[in-house]
């Protein structure tokens, strides 16, 4: 399948519906191991910043629209494309695992957390094989031994919850050193998973309005959004121009 991009700031963005970016990742993972960003316009500020995140930005097997910004900042460029919710997409590939019997790895969130929500995943999939589970307080000197013992279990789905950019750097460090595994960044989904946090309700998922409710619910949020994403804007439209 051949990969279409629009450019935001530097970073080529994917332009692929829902579906199409799930066959085309598990396509390409037959050839190598690949890794998968769910982008939004903090990361882009954080890529602005430093010169290593932005070279993994940049280096992405698949670099998908989550952040309702970054749909905003393709539809000034007059694209119109559906969002990718990291978490729905990351669910959709534990379905595909389920249903084709490929084992799954599981890294991050604290121990309760993971272990919650590995009993609710598997509840939910049906022939779920989780073959490897870690909770996210480790050292760096921890990392050898941990990717050892992923390794050893052959995972054809590596989740990592460590959050940005802690998680996109461990996937970028060692992604090559597994055979056609799907790797992903999936930040705060455990805790979602596990039902510790809840997701926004359907109708404000439905118009995109997901991070409202988080900023409602959680407004301590405000001061991280604001003012990166008016800024963010700003800075598409201009480069338009």
């Amino acid at each position: 399948m051949e990969r279409h991009v629009a450019k935001i700031l530097g970073y080529d963005v994917d332009l692929f519906s829902f579906d199409q970016a799930v066959e085309y990742i598990v396509q390409k993972s037959q050839m190598q191991s690949t890794q998968t960003i769910t982008l939004n316009p903090e990361m882009i500020e954080l890529g602005d910043k430093n010169q290593e995140f932005s070279e993994i930005l940049k280096n992405a097997d698949l670099l998908i629209p989550d952040g309702f910004g970054i749909k905003l900042a393709l539809k000034i460029y007059g694209i119109s494309q559906e969002r990718i919710p990291g978490i729905e997409f990351a669910g959709r590939l534990i379905d595909y695992c389920a249903k084709n019997s490929l084992p799954v790895a599981l890294i991050g969130a604290k121990e309760e957390t993971l272990q919650t929500a590995c009993q609710k995943l598997k509840e939910k999939n049906d022939g779920l094989n989780i073959v490897y589970a870690r909770n996210g307080y480790f050292k760096e000197d921890d990392e050898r031994a941990i990717v050892d013992e992923i390794k050893s279990k052959n995972p054809k789905l590596v989740l990592v919850a460590l959050g940005v950019p802690k998680q996109e750097v461990f996937i970028k460090k060692y992604k090559n050193e597994f055979p056609n595994t799907i790797f992903v960044g999936v930040g705060g989904s455990f805790d979602v998973w596990s039902g510790n946090v809840k997701r926004a309700p359907k109708i404000f998922r439905q118009l995109g309005c997901e991070w409202l409710w988080r900023l409602i619910k959680e407004p301590s949020r405000f001061n991280r959004m604001f003012p990166t994403l008016p800024l963010f804007l700003f800075k598409v439209i201009i480069n338009k121009k």
